[in-house]
């Protein structure tokens, strides 16, 4: 009788080949019957943004953040060789010619996989996210819950 075998996933960045690591990783794990959480806070929440601008009531330092920081998966920059938004273009444009998955595509496999995707509340609080800006079907807790499942973990990382 075997246990069930658990990976967990702070994605606390939000570049685009950091967050597709971590994707990778947690459908790969998946795959291998891992129950997978990815705790996105700070950075990592921009994975989780819907791409189109929704119209919500905010203060001005939220007003902002949401205009500063990307909106959606497929807009997030590269840790290295950015270069004005080229290297992201470049990256994608090597993704596609080796047929390999985009993080937006990364991120449905993770839900069809039944990966539990949590936004940190904490942290939607001080950037000034809504529930409504995020995705559908994703959870929303805060540190006591990563806790509680990192506790119980056999695969722990920070990306």
């Amino acid at each position: 009788m075997s246990e069930t075998k658990k990976t967990n996933i702070i994605l606390f960045s939000g570049d685009y080949d950091k967050a597709m690591a971590a994707y990778i990783i947690a459908n790969g794990a998946a795959a291998y019957d891992h129950e997978v959480t990815i705790f996105h806070t700070f950075w990592g929440l921009n994975a989780l943004r819907k791409d189109e601008p929704i119209e919500l009531r905010k203060g001005f330092l939220e007003k902002m953040f949401a205009k500063m920081m990307p909106r959606g998966a497929d807009k997030l920059g590269l840790s290295k060789m950015n270069f004005a938004g080229m290297g992201p273009k470049m990256i994608k444009q090597v993704i596609k010619k080796h047929n390999a998955m985009t993080l937006p595509q990364l991120i449905e496999m993770a839900q069809e996989q039944e990966i539990k995707l949590v936004a940190c509340t904490m942290t939607m609080d001080l950037l000034g996210l809504q529930e409504k800006e995020l995705l559908a079907n994703i959870e929303y807790a805060g540190v006591a819950a990563y806790l509680a499942d990192a506790e119980n973990g056999n695969v722990n990382l920070f990306i």
